[in-house]
C-alpha cells in the first residue's frame, strides 16, 4: 500500500478507539453496560444488529466465494425476511417484557435452571470458538497482504477492539457499530462502483453480466429437491429461515443488541430494519465478486492468490514442471480473453462453448498449480479469502485501497465487539451472579464485566492464533453455527409455542438434537444449512414426547 492508504487505515483505527472510549462513557451499573440503559433507538439499534452479523468474513469471503461460484450463496439469506417478522411476533416481545439481559433468563421464567444453564453453555461455546474464526480469517489474509506477521494482525484487530468494549461496553459496540455501518455501505458501493468502471472498453455491463451467465455465476435459483446440494432455493428459504431464526433470536450476541432497545417498537422496527436492508446488501456483495471475476478476464491474474504460497512454490517446486503450469496458465489466460471479447460481442452459441473451454483452461491451469501446493504442504489449499483483497491492493487507486481495507477493519471489529460484550453478559449473568457470588455491589459487577470483556476477547484472540487453514471462511462460520443453531432453536419454540412443554422435555430435547446433529453430520452428506432443521425438529420432537413423563410447566414470563 502507498504512504496514502496507510494513512487512512491508522487515522480509521485512532478515530474509532477514540470515538467508542467517548460514546461509552457513563457506564454505573450493569445495565448501562450491558444494555447501553435499555435507551437507544431502533434506527442505531438496527445498524448495530446488522454490523454484527456483518463481520469481515463478509467481504473476504463471499466476495471470494462469488468469484469461483457465483451468486449461489445469495439464498441462504432468503428467509430473513420471513424470520425477522416472525421473531418480531414471537421472541422479542417474550424477550422484552421478561426483562432480562440474555436469552437464556428467559428458559428458566419458562422451564427450570438447568435448560438456562446448558443452553447458555452451548452459547458460549459455539460463539466462543466461532468468535476467533471471525478474527482469524481476516487477521490471515491481511497478514499476508500486507507483509504484517499473522500474530500482529490479530492482536491489533482484536486488541484495538479490547480496549473500546471493555470500556464503554453495549454502548461503545452500538454508536461504534453505527460508525462503522456508515463505511461499510460507502466501501460496498465503492468496490462496486470501481470493479464495474475499470472492465475495460468496449465491454459494458450488460456484456460482463452475460460472460458470467454463461459461466453459470448468475444462477442463484436451483430449484433441487435435494437435501445434499448446497445452496438450494429450498435450503435457501426453508433452512436459511430456521438458521435466521436461530441467529437473531437465540444468539446473545443479536439478541444483547436489539434488547438495548426503548421499547417494543423500537426493538421491533431494528429487525424489520435488517428485513428489507440485509439481502440487497449481500445481493451487492456477492455482483462485487462476480465483476471482479470478469475484470481478470482482461486484467492478468495470479496464479495463486497466496502471494505467500506463490513464493514458497516458486522456491521448492521443481522449475522445469512450475515454468510448465505458468505458460500453461498465461496462454489460457490468454485464450480466456479473446473468448470472451468474441462471445461479448457476438452472443453466438459457438463462441460461448469456446469461451467456456477457454475458461476451463484458466481453471485446470491453476488446479495444477495447487495439487503442487498441496504436494510441498502436504494438506489442502484454499486460497478463496485472498481473491478480494489481493483485487484491492493491485488495482485500486491510492488512498481507495488503504479506504477499502478500513472497511475490512471495520467490518471485523463490529463483530467482534459485539462478540465480546454478548460473551461477557452470558458469563457474567448466566454464570457468574448465580454460582459464583450472587450479591455484589454495582462497582464490583461492573468492574467484573469487564475483566470478563478482556478475557473473551484474549480468548478469541488465542484461538485465532492457533487457527489452521479455512476453506471460503464465510462458510465455515455458518457451517460451524449450523451444529448448534437449531437445537437452540428448538428449545425456545418449545417455550414460546407450547405452553404444554416441560422442563424435563427441553432439557432431554436439547441434547437429543445436539447428538441427532452430529449423527447427521458424521454419517450423511447433508448440505449444513439442513443441520438447523433437524436440530430444532427433533428437540422440539422429543421435548413433546416426553413432556407426559412429567407434570407441565407453566410459562411465568
Amino acid at each position: 500500500m502507498s504512504a496514502l492508504d496507510w494513512a487512512v487505515l491508522v487515522v480509521y483505527l485512532v478515530a474509532i478507539i477514540a470515538f467508542g472510549l467517548w460514546s461509552g462513557r457513563g457506564n454505573v451499573k450493569i445495565d448501562d453496560f450491558f444494555l447501553a440503559g435499555r435507551q437507544m433507538r431502533w434506527w442505531a439499534v438496527g445498524l448495530s444488529v446488522m454490523a454484527t452479523q456483518i463481520s469481515a468474513i463478509t467481504f473476504i469471503g463471499t466476495t471470494g466465494q462469488a468469484y469461483n461460484d457465483g451468486m449461489r450463496f445469495l439464498v441462504v439469506y432468503f428467509g430473513l425476511p420471513f424470520a425477522m417478522v416472525i421473531l418480531c411476533l414471537t421472541l422479542v416481545p417474550f424477550f422484552y417484557r421478561a426483562g432480562v439481559f440474555t436469552a437464556y433468563e428467559y428458559l428458566e421464567k419458562r422451564f427450570d435452571s438447568r435448560t438456562r444453564t446448558l443452553t447458555s453453555l452451548l452459547f458460549l461455546c459455539s460463539r466462543g470458538l466461532s468468535v476467533g474464526v471471525t478474527l482469524y480469517a481476516p487477521s490471515l489474509v491481511l497478514s499476508v497482504l500486507l507483509g504484517w506477521s499473522e500474530p500482529a494482525t490479530i492482536l491489533l484487530m482484536g486488541g484495538s477492539t479490547i480496549v473500546y468494549v471493555m470500556y464503554g461496553g453495549n454502548k461503545s459496540v452500538i454508536w461504534t457499530d453505527v460508525a462503522q455501518m456508515a463505511i461499510i455501505w460507502f466501501g460496498i458501493f465503492l468496490c462496486f462502483g470501481v470493479a464495474l468502471a475499470q472492465i475495460p472498453d468496449p465491454i459494458r455491463f450488460r456484456d460482463a453480466l452475460a460472460l458470467a451467465q454463461a459461466t453459470g455465476r448468475l444462477h442463484a435459483m436451483d430449484t433441487s429437491p435435494s437435501l445434499t446440494t448446497p445452496y438450494t432455493l429450498w435450503s435457501g428459504v426453508i433452512a436459511g429461515t430456521f438458521l435466521m431464526l436461530s441467529y437473531f433470536g437465540c444468539d446473545q450476541s443479536q439478541v444483547q443488541r436489539y434488547l438495548s432497545g426503548s421499547s417494543l417498537a423500537q426493538s421491533r422496527l431494528s429487525l424489520l430494519f435488517n428485513a428489507f436492508l440485509k439481502v440487497p446488501m449481500q445481493f451487492l456483495i456477492l455482483l462485487t465478486g462476480v465483476l471482479v471475476f470478469v475484470f481478470y478476464h482482461f486484467h492478468p491474474p495470479p496464479l495463486l492468490w497466496n502471494r505467500v504460497e506463490l513464493a514458497k512454490l516458486e522456491r521448492l517446486a521443481p522449475a522445469a514442471d512450475l515454468a510448465g503450469v505458468k505458460a500453461r496458465f498465461e496462454a489460457a489466460h490468454a485464450a480466456r480473453r479473446t473468448a470472451a471479447e468474441r462471445y461479448a460481442a457476438t452472443r453466438d452459441p459457438g463462441d460461448r462453448a469456446l469461451y467456456l473451454a477457454a475458461v476451463a483452461g484458466v481453471d485446470g491451469a491453476r488446479a495444477e498449480a495447487t495439487r503442487m501446493v498441496e504436494a510441498i504442504d502436504h494438506k489442502p489449499y484454499n486460497d478463496t479469502n485472498y481473491i478480494f483483497p489481493t483485487y484491492i491492493l493491485t488495482y485500486l487507486p491510492r488512498g481507495l485501497a488503504g479506504l477499502v481495507i478500513a472497511v475490512i477493519f471495520a467490518a471485523a471489529m463490529s463483530t467482534l465487539s459485539g462478540e465480546f460484550n454478548s460473551l461477557a453478559t452470558a458469563t457474567m449473568v448466566d454464570f457468574y451472579k448465580r454460582f459464583v457470588r450472587t450479591g455484589g455491589s454495582d462497582a464490583h459487577e461492573l468492574l467484573v464485566s469487564r475483566m470478563l470483556t478482556a478475557f473473551w476477547g484474549a480468548f478469541a484472540c488465542l484461538i485465532a492464533l492457533q487457527a489452521g487453514r479455512l476453506g471460503s471462511a464465510i462458510e465455515v462460520v455458518n457451517r460451524f453455527g449450523s451444529y448448534f443453531y437449531g437445537s437452540i432453536l428448538g428449545v425456545f419454540g418449545l417455550a414460546v409455542l407450547t405452553p404444554r412443554a416441560s422442563a424435563l422435555g427441553a432439557f432431554w430435547g436439547l441434547l437429543a438434537g445436539m447428538a441427532t446433529v452430529w449423527l447427521v453430520a458424521t454419517y450423511t452428506s447433508v448440505h449444513f444449512l439442513w443441520y438447523n432443521v433437524v436440530g430444532a425438529l427433533t428437540v422440539f420432537v422429543v421435548g413433546m414426547l416426553l413432556t407426559p413423563l412429567r407434570p407441565r410447566q407453566a410459562a411465568r414470563a
